[in-house]
Parts: C-alpha cells; structure tokens; sequence
C-alpha cells in the first residue's frame, strides 16, 4: 500500500501533536516495511527526518503558488500531488482532511485527539472555535473512518458530531520509547546540574492553562506546606492564566517553591530541552507527577511518568483513568484537599509509590509503540 500522511505537525509540532505524528508514523515503517509512506508537508524541518527509511517520502508544495499558500495546498491542493503518487491512503493525523479528496477514490482516515473546545469554547477564541468545529465535522462527516484516541473522545465524537459508532475505531497512542529506558545516574545527574533541579521535586507538565489545573495543584501545595515544602517543577508555557497562578504564589509566599523551568536560562538555550530530549531525565529525577487535568483526550504526561517508573496524580474525570489504568493515584481536580492529601501519601508512603511504579510499568506496556501501530494498521487494512 502506498500511504500518506499529513505531516505537518510532525516536522513543525513539538507538543501532543507532533508526537504523536512522529512516533506513529516512525512505528509504522519499521513495523510494516512492505508499505511506502508519504509526508505531506507544507515545510520540513529537522524536528524529523527520513533519513535512513528506504520507505518513507516527503511531498511537499512545488508550485510556486503552493509555496506561497500552504495551508491552502495542505486543506485543499495537496489532493492532486496524493493522486499523481498513487496514493491508497490518506491519513489526517492531527483532526482534519483535504477539502474534496473524497471525490478522487483516496481512501482517508482521520485521527480526532480530542473535541475539548466543543466541551468548554469559553476557554477559546470564539474564531477558533468557529474554525475548529468546521474542520473537525468536516473531516469526521467525509472520512472513511475515523480514530479516536480515547473512549473519552470517542463518546465526544458521537455525542457533538452524530457520527455512528461503528466509523470510529478507538486506537491508543504511544509515546517515545526514550521514556521507558532507564538513565544512568551520570547522566541524570549531569541534567540535574544542567538545570539547576533541586534534590527532590514533584513535576507539572503542559501548557500552562485553566484546564491542565496548576493553580488548584498550588493550592494543595499552600495547604501542606508546613508538612511539606518539596519544591515543583513545571514544565510549560502559559499567558494570562500563568499570571494567575504567579499572583498566587506570591500572595501564599510560594514564589521559591514553584519552579517554572520554561524560564530557566539553560533551558531557553538548550535544543535537547525545546524538542524534549532530556524531558526521560527529568521524569526519572523527580519523586512524582502532577497531572490533575480537568479535561484531556489522551493524557500523554501520565504515560510518560509511567513509562519511567514515576508514580501519578492525576484525575478522575474524561479519559485519564484510561491512561493511568489502575497505577494512578486518582483525584477529584476541583478538590485541592484531594490533591493535598494524594501529595503526602505518595511523599510518605514507599511501599505504595513500590506498587504503583509496578503497575505503571504494567499499564504502560499496552500502548507500545508496536502495539499502538497495529491498532492502526488494522484500521487501513479494513478499509
């Protein structure tokens, strides 16, 4: 089979959206070699590269209105590039399709990661929304088949989009396997040192949003910090929402506590940091995750703390108990008691931390890499 995939996130996305481009489409020809597969890219970037897959091909924009257009000839043009390489499939890894590739006999499939701007548009630009609903519909209305990344997203899909649940398949994702290799403590340490990280740290890591909860995790930190003063870490960027939480901590005298590594010097310098690769060591050095979310599609945080041997907090709601399995410590996100309490358990508590760790390792074999990949394969193969 020849399939094609839009890449666009996967050469210039270095968040949830990008890694999951990357990791799927790198599992996919090594784990099915007999295919050829087709970037489709309006820019590339040395966020990825093909280099060393005989399988793998870039189509990018040649015309010099397809230069001077991306977006269009990614939404729309590209269509005729896919036709003219003989393209069996299509596959829009990041919530939408080409305008009209139906009409050309292109089998699509599209992979929807979440629909949280139907669930809460007051935390987005109403043009966004406008913009987002309309490629989000169009593409599960017209796909041949659609993925899900979650039972979460899932039931979204049918519930706002009408969509029968026999087009949509849930397939997991995975993420980098880097995670589940175990550093040496060199190497951990030379991070450390690197970042000027503190001994012990708990970690908080995504954008710094309303949704994602940092300001409820500060809360619980204020609540226990005479017990308690270990230090957070967070690793994100934020606007008008980080300020809040900023104003807070000071209020509370928890401006020394909470450490925003995004700002770090070395970090603002460090290309290894920007694209995550020393992302394994930190999780490693760290006594434990934070990640109570109040809505998510997938959680892609909780897998990577999992993955290296990390225990989670996380949350009850959507699909994060679907990526935490029964390894997570599961809090009510609006309760900063619950999230209080869950931190000096696992601070406190060696011998459950010993079996969550265990569990994590567990849960977190079922989205390998591998495993993640025939998931989806098996949505080509019955198309």
């Amino acid at each position: 089979m020849k399939i094609a995939f839009d890449a666009k996130r996967a050469y210039q996305n270095n968040t949830g959206l990008g890694y999951y481009s990357r990791t799927l489409i790198t599992s996919l020809a090594n784990a099915y070699p007999e295919n050829e597969y087709f970037l489709c890219a309006p820019k590339l970037t040395n966020r990825y590269s093909i280099a060393g897959f005989r399988n793998m091909h870039n189509i990018v924009p040649e015309t010099m209105a397809a230069k001077k257009l991306k977006s269009l000839w990614r939404s729309k043009w590209v269509t005729e590039d896919l036709v003219a390489s003989n393209i069996n499939i299509y596959h829009g890894l990041s919530n939408e399709i080409p305008v009209c590739i139906r009409s050309s006999g292109i089998q699509t499939v599209v992979t929807i990661h979440d629909l949280i701007f139907e669930r809460y548009p007051e935390l987005y630009n109403w043009v966004d929304v406008h913009i987002y609903r309309n490629k989000f519909r169009y593409a599960c209305k017209n796909a041949d088949h659609i993925i899900a990344i979650s039972e979460q997203t899932k039931k979204d899909i049918i519930n706002f989009y009408n969509i029968p649940e026999e087009s949509i398949s849930v397939c997991y994702q995975s993420c980098n396997p880097a995670y589940g290799v175990l550093l040496p403590r060199e190497e951990k340490e030379r991070i450390r040192k690197l970042y000027s990280l503190p001994e012990n740290f708990l970690l908080s890591v995504g954008s710094i949003i309303e949704r994602k909860n940092l300001l409820n995790v500060c809360k619980a930190l204020s609540l226990i910090k005479k017990q308690e003063q270990i230090p957070l870490v967070v690793i994100g960027e934020g606007g008008p929402y980080k300020q809040q939480v900023k104003a807070y901590l000071a209020a509370q005298q928890l401006t020394e506590q909470v450490i925003f590594l995004s700002e770090n010097t070395a970090a603002k310098s460090s290309s290894e940091f920007q694209s995550g690769e020393h992302f394994p060591a930190i999780y490693q050095l760290s006594s434990g995750l934070l990640y109570p979310s109040v809505f998510e599609g997938f959680g892609i945080p909780v897998l990577e703390a999992l993955m290296s041997r990390v225990p989670v907090i996380t949350s009850s709601l959507s699909c994060l108990p679907e990526t935490g399995g029964d390894a997570a410590y599961y809090v009510n996100p609006y309760s900063p008691d619950e999230i209080a309490n869950a931190i000096t358990t696992i601070l406190n508590d060696k011998t459950l931390v010993t079996e969550m760790v265990r569990k994590g390792l567990e849960h977190a074999d079922r989205f390998t890499p591998e495993k993640c990949a025939a998931e989806v394969m098996q949505v080509y193969l019955r198309l």
